[in-house]
């Protein structure tokens, strides 16, 4: 039977199935766990791009390919997946998602180009983290109302906790063991902790009542900041695009920047972690800010700060510089992602959430994809990493422009922050 709706859930108190109730809080703890732990997974080839490109004889682009077959994988994959999890559930998906990853990493450890390929981009992302991210998000803001911003942040930071947690566990373990052994480890891990987690606390989120329902349709038509909702929801794919290809370029290639820059390859691991831990923190700040001024103030405010974190790269050099500049990244990048998903909850039906959510963060997390792919590539032209900065500046002042148009109709349309839906 499919995990969804209080009225099939038995054994559950009635507190511990309230919007913003005890249950609520639970579900959102238990998706932050997970995602702390399958988002560990990409990072593997994060740590490890220069001895993986190194053991495939190939070039760093390749390498960044596969890392970007992922993010296009895990959106693709949330489209479908979302779907389903509407369906069968959360918890089944989140058990499928898991086994996936551990298949990816076990192909992935093969040790050839194509299998790398197939591991990265169907197993581990389309099947895996494609299970993971999208539909957990729209899990869990289904439990909340007045601060559905505070939740999506928080467990969005899963992804940062993998990045504080996780980088200098695998340089270490690169060092030792190598990274086929590394990645083989890694699949047991995530087989092993994220179905328990799944089964004893994804508890199903409330249902609304069909006067709920109405009303948030109601609301959701009128909340398109006059354009045609479909319209509406490809000008924030694009600028979800925008914004996200600066964002892969420090999180796919940091590490291997700095090596290149004769900074030792443990401390770019560490600088890494600096970089997610800021963004953890302050994500936390993001979430409260966006339940009191909304999703678009949130996301431009969130996207400038990013714009001027990787204009800094550009001109940084020096370990101690690249420290701090990373840490601002993370301080700024952070809020991004979850205003997506606020918006869309915000201007469209709660019941399109389940198709609406994962198309936006597919078309991000192709940029994400792009911009990792595209940073290698211009890496193994240039020689240096100048220009990819340099790219990802402009690309993020295009978002900055999409979301400045959004928003300055929202305030012609009768306030800066709209109704949740």
């Amino acid at each position: 039977m499919p995990d969804i709706g209080v009225t099939t859930a038995k054994g559950i108190p009635p507190r511990d199935r309230a919007v913003e109730g005890h249950g609520a809080w639970l579900a959102a703890g238990a998706a932050l766990a997970v995602l702390s732990i399958s988002y560990g997974s990409p990072l593997l080839i994060v740590v490890g791009l220069k001895p993986i490109t190194a053991g495939l004889g190939t070039v760093r682009e390749v390498t960044a390919l596969a890392a970007a077959l992922t993010w296009v994988g895990t959106g693709a994959g949330g489209i479908l997946m979302g779907w389903f999890a509407d369906r069968i559930g959360v918890r089944r998906i989140v058990f499928f998602g898991a086994t996936m990853i551990a298949a990816g990493l076990a192909v992935s450890s093969i040790g050839t180009i194509w299998a790398l390929f197939i591991g990265h981009g169907l197993l581990l992302g389309l099947l895996g983290n494609g299970a993971m991210f999208p539909p957990l998000l729209v899990y869990v803001s289904r439990w909340f109302d007045r601060r559905r911003g505070t939740a999506l942040a928080l467990i969005a930071s899963g992804q940062y906790i993998a990045g504080i947690v996780w980088p200098s566990v695998f340089q270490l373990a690169m060092a030792r063991y190598g990274w086929q052994v590394t990645m083989l480890g890694y699949g047991a891990v995530c087989l092993c902790a994220i179905p328990p987690l799944a089964v004893l606390f994804l508890h199903p989120p409330p249902v609304q009542t069909l006067s709920s329902a109405s009303a948030t349709s109601a609301r959701g038509r009128a909340s398109t900041l006059g354009l045609r909702p479909n319209l509406l929801l490809a000008l924030l794919g694009i600028a979800g695009f925008c914004c996200c290809v600066p964002m892969a370029l420090p999180q796919s290639h940091l590490v291997a920047f700095c090596s290149d820059i004769g900074i030792p390859p443990g401390q770019g691991a560490a600088m890494l972690s600096v970089l997610t831990g800021c963004a953890f923190f302050s994500r936390q700040f993001w979430g409260w800010l966006a339940d009191r001024v909304g999703g678009l103030v949130t996301l431009i405010l969130g996207s400038a700060c990013q714009a001027l974190a990787i204009g800094a790269f550009l001109i940084t050099q020096n370990e101690v510089g690249l420290f701090t500049v990373s840490a601002a990244f993370g301080l700024g990048f952070s809020g991004i992602v979850p205003a997506y998903v606020l918006i869309v909850r915000e201007l469209f039906p709660s019941s399109e959430a389940s198709w609406r959510v994962p198309v936006v963060l597919f078309i991000s997390m192709s940029g994400m994809a792009f911009g990792s792919w595209f940073a290698g590539a211009l890496y193994d032209h240039f020689g240096y990493y100048a220009p990819a900065f340099a790219i990802g500046v402009v690309f993020n002042i295009a978002n900055l422009t999409i979301v400045g148009f959004l928003l300055l109709r929202q305030g012609l349309k009768g306030g800066m922050r709209p109704a949740m839906a």
